[in-house]
């Protein structure tokens, strides 16, 4: 699918830099790959190498951003609460999905495809709204 837009989820871009390890996924890939406003902040947050500061740069410059519209940040909300109500997770973990949501929600937006190696929380939260989904 040529014209499938694509975002990376954070994970696949860490998975990657430590470990070089979808290097052929990478080359392989095709579609317009579009960044998301939440995984760059993610990355930023976590980043202290010149290295990675490069990266997010060249990220950020090479490709369009896309961010999540104040419906998807009160959708989020909603969609938390029931992951909640049904699973009982603590305010931590709820936290952690919350970026993972609003990512799912800004792909939905465009019909994007989002592509992440963080499979189980992922598919849990399709479970809730669904949204174009690749595993690596």
């Amino acid at each position: 699918m040529i014209n499938r837009i694509i975002i990376f989820d954070t994970a696949v871009f860490i998975d990657h830099l430590r470990t070089n390890k979808y290097i052929n996924h990478f080359q392989d890939i095709s579609g317009l790959i579009r960044n998301s406003s939440v995984v760059l902040s993610e990355l930023a947050r976590g980043a202290t190498k010149e290295t990675e500061l490069d990266f997010i740069a060249t990220l950020a410059k090479d490709h369009p951003i896309l961010t999540p519209t104040e419906k998807n940040w009160l959708e989020s909300g909603q969609i938390l609460s029931m992951i909640y109500k049904d699973r009982g997770f603590s305010s931590d973990k709820l936290r952690d999905l919350h970026f993972d949501v609003l990512i799912a929600l800004t792909a939905r937006n465009y019909g994007a495809t989002v592509i992440t190696s963080n499979k189980t929380d992922f598919e849990m939260i399709r479970r809730y709204r669904d949204f174009r989904l690749e595993v690596w």
